[in-house]
């Protein structure tokens, strides 16, 4: 059966590469820890996404090299659900590439993201934009055309190179997440106008797939 054919939630896709998340928590996001179980430290929870990735596939089709930014919007504990989402997906991306990444990011294509579709409870939209994602040193640059500015990085500890990193965790992005803040963390995309410069961040490499 051609690839184009197949039912969504039956393609095979991986994913590796890098994610930053810059919310309003003005510590450290409890979700990390508690799995969703603890209410965000402000009682809801805004942020924004960005993910490199650096190699990938939906079925046959290669998504190395692209990159996607995201808008999440939670009304309480992380875990109750109805979460609103909008993509941002890379304005390199062919249409097959784009629909696949939607098909990903929406949890459509089940696997590591399939948990969206039980917990998001609204896709705002999903549309393309120039998203460059840029690392220099420890610090990440993230743009997402005019909607997103970000540059986040670690927290620093008592060695200077050694990172602050949540080990071994069940978080749904990955086992370790290292502890970040931004510099600057500003959104302006449907009708959301959020500015969490020096709020909570996390940068967690990434190894997703699906459909299990």
């Amino acid at each position: 059966m051609a690839l184009d054919t197949m039912e969504i939630g039956t393609v095979p896709w991986t994913l590796k590469g890098e994610l930053i998340l810059n919310c309003n928590c003005t510590v450290f996001c409890p979700c990390v820890v508690s799995l969703g179980k603890h209410p965000p430290t402000e009682g809801h929870c805004q942020t924004w996404g960005g993910v490199r990735i650096d190699s990938g596939t939906y079925g046959e089709t290669d998504l190395s090299g692209l990159n996607v930014g995201l808008m999440i919007e939670i009304p309480g504990m992380m875990g109750r659900g109805n979460w609103k989402v909008a993509l941002f997906i890379d304005d390199r991306s062919s249409e097959t590439q784009y629909d696949a990444l939607v098909n990903i990011f929406s949890g459509a294509a089940r696997g590591t993201t399939g948990l969206f579709q039980v917990l998001v409870g609204e896709i705002l939209g999903h549309e393309r934009q120039p998203v460059t994602y840029e690392t220099e040193g420890n610090t990440r640059h993230i743009t997402v055309g005019r909607k997103i500015q970000g540059v986040v990085h670690p927290v620093g500890g008592q060695d200077p190179d050694k990172e602050i990193v949540i080990s071994n965790t069940q978080y749904w992005m990955g086992p370790d997440i290292t502890v970040a803040t931004a510099t600057k963390g500003k959104l302006r995309a449907y009708g959301r106008v959020w500015d969490f410069d020096g709020r909570s961040a996390e940068i967690c490499q990434i190894d997703w797939h699906g459909p299990k």
